[in-house]
């Protein structure tokens, strides 16, 4: 394996930080939940918004590359507001939000 957990978070964030276009202000809300190896040659990367329930589950590959279909998990439906958001940035607000409607 080429990567250690470690990396494999950081590869998972960074991605999500450009797939979103998340500024650098904005990264601070985001974390990394676990990064677990799976089998020999990719890792499950949870990633996190602090104080909400939402979820990306990010496959990060022994190379370096992550897969671009991730899993967004939410209790939350779009339907159901968004008044849970309002002490986020507007950015990342507007990111979960999208991704709560996609489900």
């Amino acid at each position: 394996m080429l990567l250690t957990s470690t990396d494999a978070g950081q590869i998972a964030l960074e991605f999500l930080m450009a797939e979103w276009n998340i500024s650098e202000d904005d990264r601070e809300w985001f974390f990394i939940v676990n990064s677990r190896l799976i089998g020999e040659i990719w890792y499950v990367v949870e990633l996190a918004v602090a104080g909400l329930p939402d979820r990306w589950f990010i496959q990060v590959y022994d190379n370096g590359e992550c897969d671009t279909n991730y899993t967004f998990i939410s209790p939350i439906c779009g339907s159901e507001g968004c008044i849970d958001l309002i002490h986020l940035s507007y950015i990342v607000a507007e990111v979960i939000v999208s991704e709560r409607n996609a489900r």
